[in-house]
């Protein structure tokens, strides 16, 4: 008896790291399907089918594909501690946030339905006739990161990695000098993430250098998030399991799924 092997459907916009994970997926015989339009293919209806795309796209195909899509908690990163993530981080609403009397870094936890980035007040936040007021916010001090590093996490050890930024500017480059650094914070980042603000088994932790030594600046969704210099084979290993079928859902990682919507055609 035989059956069809797995598929890693893609967004109909397919980016650079999506065109690697189609290669890395067709040499260890996946299927990769690159989807026409913003529905769920047909053909894969009742399939094994994992997703690489954004959020947009994900919510239109993830209820009917059956879809368990994994993203770490809105306030993972205010449960930090200071040491580690190198500024004061809090968890609010956009409406507590309109109330900030001074500038500070003020974004969407997940989707990106305002512009991440330095507020000079609350007034400059976008208002109530565009977004409600009971939308999750993170609040952060200013600080400004000199290099900036994306890890890939399975299981809650690094599986690969990427250098995406310098002094605020894309940079894109292999760990390189600053790997062992990069790597030993997040070995300190993931410990105390596991005794105190969880993450899914498959997940993204973007951490950088400060002025002031290493310090988190975020984590985000695998399926949803750009490869960059990272190992496109170990970057498939963490896609599949952060979107996949939620038969396979393990129980550990019930927390941490994406509400998807019922898309009415």
């Amino acid at each position: 008896m035989t059956t069809d092997p797995p598929v890693l459907l893609l967004a109909p916009r397919i980016n650079e790291t999506g065109l690697q994970l189609r290669t890395a997926a067709g040499l260890r015989g996946l299927r990769a399907y690159t989807a026409a339009s913003w529905q769920a293919p047909g053909d894969l209806l009742g399939a094994a089918v994992h997703v690489y795309g954004g959020p947009l796209f994900a919510d239109a195909v993830g209820r009917e594909l059956g879809l368990a899509l994994l993203e770490p908690a809105e306030d993972w990163l205010a449960r930090l501690p200071l040491a580690l993530t190198g500024r004061r981080v809090s968890a609010t609403t956009l409406a507590g946030a309109r109330t900030l009397r001074g500038p500070a870094f003020v974004k969407p936890p997940a989707d990106k339905l305002f512009a991440a980035r330095v507020y000079p007040d609350g007034g400059a936040l976008p208002g109530p006739e565009l977004l409600d007021g009971d939308t999750p916010v993170l609040v952060s001090e200013v600080v400004r990161f000199r290099a900036e590093y994306r890890l890939f996490v399975l299981d809650g050890a690094v599986r690969t990695g990427s250098r995406y930024s310098v002094d605020g500017d894309l940079s894109v480059a292999p760990l390189g000098p600053d790997g062992a650094e990069v790597l030993a914070f997040a070995r300190d980042v993931l410990a105390a993430s596991a005794a105190q603000a969880p993450l899914p088994s498959a997940v993204v932790v973007d951490v950088g250098r400060t002025d002031g030594g290493w310090a988190v600046v975020e984590a985000n969704a695998a399926w949803a998030s750009g490869g960059y210099a990272a190992e496109p084979d170990d970057v498939l290993d963490v896609v599949l399991r952060s979107a996949g079928p939620a038969a396979q859902l393990a129980a550990a990682d019930r927390p941490f799924l994406r509400e998807l919507p019922e898309v009415v055609r």
